[in-house]
């Protein structure tokens, strides 16, 4: 068009960003930027949004919010954008400021923007914010019933919120529900584990003669295996099976997911087995089914039956064998798989990345998983967290925090998981005054609420340096009901300080909570054998044998030559 002499406009240009985006072609994008650019045409709102989109789809959120943050004049349209691509790159912060900033500049959100919005509050799950949004929306339809894809928003954020009551009164108040809108209302029971009304929904919609398509039946398949739903998926295996529905490999994929996400690996093969065509995400699914179930040499035997059916793994394949080899600590094959990975050009994305330092980490390799770490261009806080861990899995205290330090000053934000790690690592090195700094600035810098696990890396922290009465106090004010993972490390600490007194209230609770554990009892008899209290153990062994406690035992495996 050039070469002929042919005026580019502002329409031209976004077309030519949409396709660079679809076929994520990053500099070639950014030298359409520079051309528009130099002809003056990035003024134009439509072509600045269609820049936000393509940096956005390409993966570069950086250079999106630069674009959006430079134009001098923005339409809805530049709004909606920006927070439906933050909320798609699942950086939930920035796109709840890109909504404050929205509501500040008083911008009127279009439907579009508005979806986008509540889809952002059905992610976050927080239900009084969602409530808001959908008041937000209720005064600024302009009609007034809500559409389907509004009330579809609507209905499927108040399931993941767990609010299905109000979920359920949106979907009855529509005057006529699609198959989209059924489909939400029955994934969203699925969700929060109606499984009964899920059933008598879907039969309800074929009583009103709504057919499920292809994507409602895989759809409602996922949901599923997401939350353990055997019986339901069943169901809807049978309801495929009796209708002469389409078996197609997408819907195959995601019964073969569904039976191995519920622990059902035969039948899960036997469908697998049966499937006539297999694309490389069928062939994934078995291979995570055996991974999940711990059959490490069935998931490789069968990575291996893919090759030989021409079926070239991607990237999701590689991440499911390095996963299970992590677990298992299967080195030499791990680095296989490494290598195989890069021998085929399989695309290392930062979620292959981080499953390579995962594995190197937890295969015992803390050198090689540093150094794919500094070697990775793009890092994510899950990267940063896997490397941190394996740290602090080795003892390398020193260097879990000195990298939590180098990612404080590259303003990547923390969660969760990160302090998990450190407080394990802090635990371990015995750096109690360490461990209650990070503690302290997960509230108070970060606005983090500490989970179980946190308080439990405390209790075990403390417990560890001696501090008995300290770690028991903390159990005391906890703000959530201690579960066996707290009791057990405050036991666990008991014994290691030869305290029987503490020793007793913590096994009280955890025998309490499993009266079948033979763990706790065979641990407590042999503290009271190191205090000499004979007739305690003679107790303890009496109890044992009068509700039958089974024998657990124990199981260590080495990896040997592969």
């Amino acid at each position: 068009m050039r070469d002929n002499g042919v005026q580019v406009d502002s329409f031209t240009v976004p077309t030519v960003l949409k396709a660079c985006s679809l076929l994520q072609l990053t500099q070639l994008g950014k030298e359409i930027h520079g051309f528009a650019v130099k002809n003056g045409l990035d003024c134009d709102v439509f072509v600045s949004n269609a820049l936000i989109k393509m940096y956005a789809e390409c993966g570069c959120m950086v250079s999106a919010r630069l674009v959006f943050d430079e134009m001098s004049s923005r339409d809805v349209v530049s709004w909606s954008t920006m927070i439906g691509s933050y909320h798609k790159s699942r950086l939930f912060d920035e796109a709840l400021n890109v909504v404050r900033e929205m509501r500040f500049w008083r911008v009127r959100p279009s439907e579009v923007a508005m979806i986008s919005m509540v889809g952002l509050f059905a992610d976050i799950g927080d239900v009084e914010v969602g409530k808001a949004m959908h008041a937000c929306v209720i005064r600024n339809i302009m009609s007034e019933k809500l559409g389907v894809a509004m009330a579809t928003t609507l209905i499927d954020m108040y399931a993941k919120c767990g609010d299905i009551g109000s979920a359920k009164r949106v979907f009855d108040g529509l005057d006529e529900r699609s198959v989209v809108s059924w489909t939400a209302m029955i994934a969203g029971c699925i969700r929060c584990n109606k499984f009964t009304e899920s059933s008598r929904l879907f039969v309800e919609m074929l009583g009103e003669n709504v057919f499920p398509t292809e994507v409602t039946i895989r759809s409602l398949i996922i949901e599923c295996g997401f939350v353990g739903g055997l019986g339901l998926g069943k169901f809807l295996h049978a309801y495929i099976l009796r209708n002469g529905f389409d078996m197609s490999s997408a819907v195959g994929t995601a019964l073969v997911d569904m039976y191995g996400k519920c622990g059902e690996i035969r039948s899960a093969r036997a469908l697998f087995d049966s499937m006539k065509s297999k694309d490389v995400m069928t062939w994934s699914a078995m291979i995570s089914a055996y991974a999940q179930a711990r059959c490490s040499d069935k998931a490789f035997e069968l990575f291996i039956r893919m090759r030989g059916s021409q079926v070239s793994p991607n990237e999701v394949t590689i991440v499911v064998l390095l996963s299970l080899c992590a677990e298992t600590g299967a080195l030499d094959m791990g680095k296989w798989i490494h290598t195989y990975a890069e021998k085929q050009g399989v695309e290392a994305d930062v979620i292959l990345e981080t499953a390579l330092v995962d594995m190197y980490a937890k295969c015992g390799d803390i050198n090689g998983a540093y150094r794919l770490f500094s070697e990775a261009k793009g890092r994510d806080i899950c990267m940063w967290n896997a490397m941190m861990a394996g740290y602090g899995m080795h003892g390398h205290c020193k260097e879990a925090l000195e990298l939590f330090a180098d990612m404080e000053r590259l303003g990547v934000k923390p969660n969760n998981i990160t302090f998990i790690g450190l407080l394990n690592a802090c635990s371990h090195a015995g750096l109690v005054a360490e461990g209650k700094k990070l503690f302290e600035k997960m509230v108070h810098d970060f606005g983090l609420v500490p989970k179980i696990e946190h308080y439990g890396c405390m209790v075990d922290l403390l417990g560890r340096a001696g501090l008995l009465d300290e770690a028991h106090e903390m159990i005391k004010s906890m703000p959530l009901r201690p579960n066996t993972i707290v009791w057990g490390a405050l036991l666990a600490a008991s014994k290691l300080q030869k305290n029987p007194n503490i020793a007793e209230v913590a096994a009280r609770e955890l025998l309490e909570m499993e009266p079948q554990s033979r763990g706790y009892n065979v641990l407590m008899s042999n503290i009271y054998a190191e205090a000499d209290r004979w007739n305690d153990v003679a107790r303890v062994r009496r109890d044992m044998k009068d509700i039958r406690v089974g024998r657990e035992p124990g199981l260590s495996s080495v990896e040997v030559n592969g």
